[in-house]
């Protein structure tokens, strides 16, 4: 799980976060997590395999303002081929309310941008985390 404090700097003239922002969130949420599953990415990206963002959606449900303390849940929602989706959820720690939910399809490619097959390393990752969510508490916020 990954942790964000909102400061000043993440807030709109309106004093709450700015919309663009959770992109942000979700890519450091996502390196986390893969991070705390054994995947570095300079690694990756060292050995030519990049992960690209082909597609996002955020769902924004509440406001978040400066300094609320949000965590960001992900996990991986599907797996194929060269593909992967991880979906988020965006909590605001004080009273677990949902403040966001959103998704990014992931594309494993090479360096000059053509597809490849999500290597068996990173797979077994993404299987296994997602297993692993699976057989936890069952609870989703919509």
């Amino acid at each position: 799980m990954y942790r964000v404090t909102i400061y000043y700097q993440d807030t709109d003239a309106g004093g709450v976060v700015y919309y663009g922002n959770y992109l942000r969130y979700f890519e450091a949420a996502r390196t986390e997590f893969l991070r705390e599953h054994g995947a570095l990415l300079t690694d990756w990206i060292d050995r030519g395999v990049l992960f690209v963002v082909v597609r996002a959606e955020v769902d924004y449900r509440l406001s978040a303002r400066y300094g609320d303390v949000l965590s960001i849940e992900t996990r991986c929602e599907a797996l194929s081929g060269a593909r992967f989706d991880l979906a988020y959820r965006v909590v605001r720690e004080l009273d677990g309310a949902l403040v966001a939910s959103g998704m990014t399809r992931m594309a494993c490619v090479n360096e000059t941008g053509r597809p490849l097959r999500i290597p068996a390393e990173i797979r077994e990752i993404l299987a296994g985390a997602s297993a692993s969510k699976e057989a936890g508490s069952g609870e989703r916020a919509e």
